[in-house]
């Protein structure tokens, strides 16, 4: 059974960015883009899952 995301966000656009959200606690700006394929992107730094509104990955689960 896969470990759920530590924090999921429903997004509307495929690229986004990710700083941790902590302020001086977070982390370094990345920019990610969410494939179409998938629908969904996860943060390699803080494991933050974005999920494309509408996409295959929208889902209740979030």
């Amino acid at each position: 059974m896969p470990i759920k995301a530590p924090e999921t966000k429903i997004v509307e656009s495929s690229k986004i960015a990710c700083d941790g959200g902590e302020g001086a606690l977070g982390h370094p700006r990345v920019w990610l883009h969410i494939p179409e394929d998938t629908g969904f992107v996860e943060c390699g730094y803080c494991d933050a899952k974005y999920i494309l509104k509408g996409s295959k990955a929208d889902t209740a689960e979030a």
